[in-house]
Parts: C-alpha cells; sequence; structure tokens
C-alpha cells in the first residue's frame, strides 16, 4: 500500500481526495497556489468530519489523527516523495499540462501520476511527460467523501501496473471503480451526464419546463439523488461549461455543445452555489 499522497489543488474535489485518503491512513500533503486556498480546502475538510462525527460516522479521535495526517503547502516540490499523486487543478488542459511536467520532472520513477479530469483525454495530458506509461485517469465524484464511485481511465500508454495501484489507492478510500478501457473526451460518465444536462438547459432555455420541475423529474422519475441542473450548481457551472466544450471539441456531435445559456451564464458569473447564483438562488 501506498503511504505517501500528494494533491495538487485544494478546491472542491482536490479537499475531498486529500479527506478521504487521509481518513483511509494515507499520509497527505495537500497543494494550492495560495495559502487562502488551502485555507479553504482544510476549513471544508474539518467541517466535513464533523458532520461525519456528529452523525456517529467518525470518532473523534479518528477524525483528529486524520487532520493531523494532512499537511499543506504551496510548493509543488513537496509531491516529490509521493507514492501516488493526484491533480485537482482547473479543467483546462494547459493548465494541467504544466502541473505534469513539473511533476514528470521532480517526482519519483515509480510514482503514479493521476489526473481528476472529468472530460480531457489522460493520453493528451500524458503525452507531457516521459512516462506516460505512468500516467492514469482517477475521476472521482463531488462531493467526494459521499460519492461511492471512481472512474478509473487507461490513456494509451496506461500500464498495467499504474492501474492497478490506483485501483488499490480508490478503493483503500472505500471507492467502487469502473475502468473506462479508451480515453475518448468525457469518458462514461461525463458523457452521460452531460447529455443528460445539455439537454435539460435546452429545455429550461426555450420554457418548457422549470429548472425545479426537470430537476424533480429525473430524482423521481429516474432516481437519480440529484437532478442535473441541481448538480451542476454543485460541481459549478463553469465545470460543466468547459467539460461540455471539451467533449463536443472532440466528437463535434452537436448533443454536447453548450447551450447558449450555459456560455450566457458563465460570462455573468453566475457559477452555482460557489458565487450564491446559478440555476438556483443560494443563500
Amino acid at each position: 500500500m501506498a503511504q505517501q499522497v500528494a494533491v495538487v489543488g485544494a478546491g472542491l474535489m482536490g479537499s475531498g481526495i486529500a479527506q478521504v485518503a487521509a481518513a483511509a491512513g494515507y499520509d497527505v500533503v495537500l497543494r494550492d497556489v495560495t495559502p487562502e486556498a488551502l485555507e479553504r480546502g482544510t476549513g471544508a475538510i474539518r467541517a466535513s468530519y464533523a458532520k461525519f462525527v456528529e452523525k456517529g460516522r467518525m470518532a473523534a479521535d479518528d477524525a483528529e489523527a486524520a487532520l493531523d495526517r494532512i499537511t499543506t503547502t504551496t510548493d509543488l516540490g513537496a509531491a516529490a516523495d509521493a507514492d501516488v499523486v493526484v491533480e485537482a487543478v482547473f479543467e483546462k488542459l494547459e493548465v494541467k499540462a504544466e502541473v505534469f511536467r513539473t511533476l514528470d520532472e521532480i517526482c519519483k520513477p515509480d510514482a503514479v501520476l493521476a489526473s481528476n479530469t472529468s472530460a480531457i483525454p489522460i493520453t493528451s495530458i500524458a503525452a507531457v511527460t516521459r512516462r506516460p506509461e505512468s500516467v492514469v485517469g482517477m475521476h472521482f465524484f463531488s462531493p467526494v467523501p459521499m460519492m461511492r464511485l471512481c472512474e478509473l481511465v487507461r490513456g494509451f500508454k496506461t500500464s498495467d501496473d499504474t492501474l492497478a495501484r490506483a485501483k488499490e489507492f480508490a478503493e483503500n478510500t472505500g471507492k467502487t471503480c469502473i475502468v473506462v478501457n479508451r480515453d475518448v473526451a468525457g469518458f462514461v460518465t461525463t458523457r452521460l451526464i452531460t447529455a443528460l444536462t445539455v439537454e435539460a438547459i435546452k429545455l429550461l432555455e426555450s420554457g418548457v419546463a422549470s429548472a425545479e420541475d426537470i430537476d424533480v423529474a429525473c430524482r423521481l422519475g429516474f432516481g437519480h439523488a440529484m437532478g442535473p441542473l441541481e448538480t451542476a450548481d454543485l460541481t459549478g457551472v463553469d465545470i460543466m461549461c468547459n467539460a461540455t466544450s471539451n467533449v463536443y471539441a472532440d466528437t463535434q456531435d452537436e448533443k454536447f455543445a453548450p447551450p447558449e445559456l450555459l456560455r450566457r451564464m458563465v460570462a455573468a458569473g453566475d457559477l452555482g452555489r460557489k458565487t450564491g447564483r446559478g440555476f438556483y438562488e443560494h443563500g
């Protein structure tokens, strides 16, 4: 079992990955570019552990021990000793590529280099390194402490050993894994949710139904825990826009083209819960 984990990016996804890794017994280095981002991330982790303790799902001593296993830094060089590195930065290839070029230079030869991308082909990310066999997709779901799925994505050159080690890590954090054998943009889950969300937004912008009724239809008609517009507000309207844009760019399939409403919301800064307004108002 790997002992040292580095998580690059302390946002919603990165802090969640750090949280479940620390709870599973890993020593975690959480890196972001500013102390403020790290403070927000660790604050979210602390609050989440507190909720687990309050609900009897975690002992208070275990929560404290897990917090003690997390260290924070603004220095990407701190990932040098990690057995598994999980990147969870902004969903743009050029941003991720910059991180992976640096990881390629500093990480030990046998490190697993994983990306939490939800849509960008792993082969494209791996291509900026000299060790594409060590690069794999590990797509966790939000909120990470609650969602049981991890989508493992094999790039064109990802080795069997890398995939197996990524699966071991994800399963040790309590996740059930599926394997995507060909890293088409959007993989399995993002292709499914973006197709549904794009259609939901089209129904909304054309006045067919309200956001509330569209989400109720998906919750009660299909058994979804959350409707697609609620989910977009949770994960970030900008994240959804980027995901649909990435899948559309790769496929040129019109069902993935970001609707005008989605693009206008991003331009206006209505990004969901993190800005207080998206498809819904958030106090």
